[in-house]
């Protein structure tokens, strides 16, 4: 399939945000408050690409309840089109797009209006990279027998952050915005 295709494949924003469950009220959270600054020159300019874009994320996911909302604000400013695909259930997709080897979302692919991808985004910025990084490191390797709880407690302890503050949802802000404005 080619990016047009996965494009007309994806869910519509609100279809996606009715799969969410766990991550709903920080999801909306962070919507309801986030607003990009005042930039007339860079939206028009991303208008002018007539840009949509295909985000391969899941409903399960705190990055994607972090970055997601930032990219549907830049999509409403810029008149950009979005469509998601559920990381899970598009891996032919996934796979063209790894991390380091993984599957790691949110992924955002930039498509012309031919189809062709333009830029790529995601999954997070350095910054939110390394905040993790130092949850991370206290963990127990993955056989321990507390392994499983401990990550539980990071989870909740990182999406609280993701949540609650506003320096996460700018830095992704604009880092999307220094990936279009090289477009």
């Amino acid at each position: 399939m080619d990016l047009n295709e996965w494009y007309e494949k994806g869910l519509t924003p609100d279809e996606y945000i009715g799969t969410l469950e766990y991550h709903k009220d920080g999801f909306l959270g962070i919507y309801e408050q986030f607003t990009p600054s005042e930039d007339d020159r860079f939206f028009q300019s991303v208008k002018d690409k007539n840009l949509r874009v295909v985000a391969l994320a899941e409903p399960w996911c705190g990055h994607c309840m972090l970055n997601v909302p930032v990219l549907l604000r830049l999509a409403e400013k810029t008149g950009m089109s979005a469509r998601f695909l559920l990381r899970d259930e598009n891996l032919d997709l996934m796979d063209q797009y790894l991390t380091n080897e993984k599957r790691v979302i949110p992924i955002f692919i930039f498509i012309d209006e031919n189809g062709n991808e333009a830029a790529k985004w995601g999954p997070i910025t350095e910054s939110t990279r390394k905040f993790v990084d130092e949850f991370r490191k206290d963990l127990p390797p993955k056989e321990d027998p507390g392994y499983d709880e401990k990550f539980k407690v990071m989870v909740k302890q990182v999406a609280k952050s993701f949540r609650e503050n506003p320096d996460f949802w700018n830095n992704s802000y604009d880092d999307m915005r220094r990936v279009l404005s090289s477009v």
